[in-house]
């Protein structure tokens, strides 16, 4: 087990340092986005470029953060309902979801988004509209954001192994969540 452990660290460290990173890419998101409305506004000056760049940072954001925010338990649950299951119950969940869900899904993702970006890195696809940029680093965004999704999906799984086999401690996050939610709902009349 300590062998799988160190290849869920391994996998936990480079999606924390690569969500890290491009997490910065929203910011040069909304600066390109800014500075293209300015330029729009004040000289009357336009570019498809521009517009799509940043829908492509976007887009890098968003796919290549998704394994970070996975590792750091963030993507959104119904808590409302998690916070009355036991931690142990709740790591149970989060495996199966893992192991049924996420992995096949994951891995169709992969399987499927390497021909869509080989095909448009091979044409050399370009946009339709009118100066547009190239379409293949687009699809190269989706392929890697999946491939890390992938492997931090065998990360989280690892961990919620060995957490039920009592090799991990279960983490005060899964606790943490259930008591901020407790501490958001109204008190009951009879207990105030």
């Amino acid at each position: 087990m300590s062998a799988l452990l160190s290849v869920s660290r391994l996998i936990d460290r480079t999606n924390g340092f690569i969500g890290r990173a491009f997490a910065w890419l929203l910011l040069v998101a909304v600066v390109v986005s800014a500075g293209n409305a300015v330029i729009r506004k004040a000289v009357n000056l336009s570019s498809n470029s521009w517009l799509e760049l940043q829908w492509y940072l976007f887009g890098a954001v968003f796919m290549l953060c998704a394994a970070w925010t996975l590792r750091e338990n963030e993507h959104v649950r119904v808590d409302v309902l998690s916070a009355s299951l036991s931690p142990r119950t709740r790591v149970r969940i989060d495996l199966i979801g893992h192991l049924l869900f996420l992995l096949p899904f994951a891995g169709m993702m992969v399987y499927l988004s390497w021909p869509f970006f080989v095909s448009s890195y091979v044409s050399g696809e370009q946009s339709s509209n009118a100066g547009g940029l190239v379409r293949w680093p687009a699809k190269l965004w989706v392929l890697i954001g999946f491939v890390l999704l992938f492997a931090q999906g065998i990360s989280e799984i690892i961990k919620r192994s060995a957490m039920l086999a009592g090799h991990l401690d279960i983490p005060e996050a899964l606790n943490k969540r259930a008591e901020e939610v407790e501490a958001t709902q109204p008190m009951d009349e009879g207990k105030a």
